[in-house]
């Protein structure tokens, strides 16, 4: 494991830091299993990781947390780290009924490497997300690419930022006020960290390859600098890796989300 990774798995993965989350938000430690989901079961994602690895008997644990949201009749995801232990823990969940979906690259790096200046196509402006009329237009981006979700994630993200503005900053891309956003994305702080979060980055498609992502890394960038985080972590899909790790991040392990769908869940997909 190198140092940056070792220091992102100290000061986040055993902090239980891994997705900071707002009002309404439960975050437990169950045996070595860590734990985030809401009070109200579908209010919003839940989610577990064991970054400490499942002792003497894995499949215990897994059975026990899939048993557990299956009772609040709650989908969650168990997110992986390419070097978790046990070794074979992706096929002990598919085992025990999780579905495994896409991989994707952790990149860290110095949050000043991604920083650069990008000019934004004609008539097209960049700002933060600044009423409550912004997240609605931001789920409505988000559903349009990737359809309907469990929750809405917007709102928890307004939430959040209302009860307290310094846990993380929201950008929108736009042409006006009145059309549909362009792009939108998030920056997350951990604080007593050396850490910040980049989330979302979500593109209409005939806007992609225009430098409108790579303005919000940018703005993102610069917004974590100003409030002390000198390092910046990404989960990427193949689409945006390349801009990032030319920018000098680090590829330094895979992550893995295996799913899990209770009963209740699956009738209401």
């Amino acid at each position: 494991m190198n140092s940056l990774l070792q220091q992102f798995h100290q000061q986040i993965r055993l902090a239980n830091r891994e997705s900071e989350g707002g009002p309404g938000i439960v975050r437990d430690l169950d045996g070595p299993v860590r734990r985030r989901y809401p009070v109200t079961p579908g209010a919003s994602y839940a989610m577990v990781e064991s970054p400490e690895g499942l002792g003497d008997d894995p499949d215990h644990w897994i059975a026990r947390t899939a048993a557990f949201f299956t009772a609040r009749g709650e989908r969650v995801e168990w997110k992986t780290y390419s070097y978790d232990e046990p070794a074979d823990l992706g096929n002990r969940l598919q085992s025990n009924g999780f579905q495994k979906e896409d991989d994707e690259a952790l990149l860290l790096g110095e949050s000043a490497a991604l920083v650069h200046g990008v000019a934004l196509p004609a008539g097209v402006t960049l700002r933060e997300a600044d009423s409550p009329q912004d997240y609605h237009r931001i789920h409505e981006l988000m559903q349009t690419i990737w359809g309907p979700r469990d929750g809405d994630m917007t709102e928890e993200l307004r939430r959040e930022k209302e009860a307290d503005p310094t846990s993380l900053d929201v950008v929108l891309v736009e042409q006006d006020r009145e059309t549909p956003v362009l792009c939108a994305a998030w920056c997350r702080y951990s604080p007593g960290t050396d850490f910040a979060s980049m989330w979302g980055g979500s593109t209409l498609p005939r806007w992609r390859r225009k430098g409108i992502y790579r303005s919000t890394v940018t703005w993102r960038a610069q917004r974590a600098i100003d409030r002390g985080y000198r390092y910046m972590r990404l989960d990427t899909s193949p689409d945006s890796r390349p801009i990032l790790t030319k920018l000098g991040l680090q590829h330094v392990a895979e992550t893995t989300p295996y799913v899990h769908s209770s009963p209740l869940t699956r009738m209401g997909d």
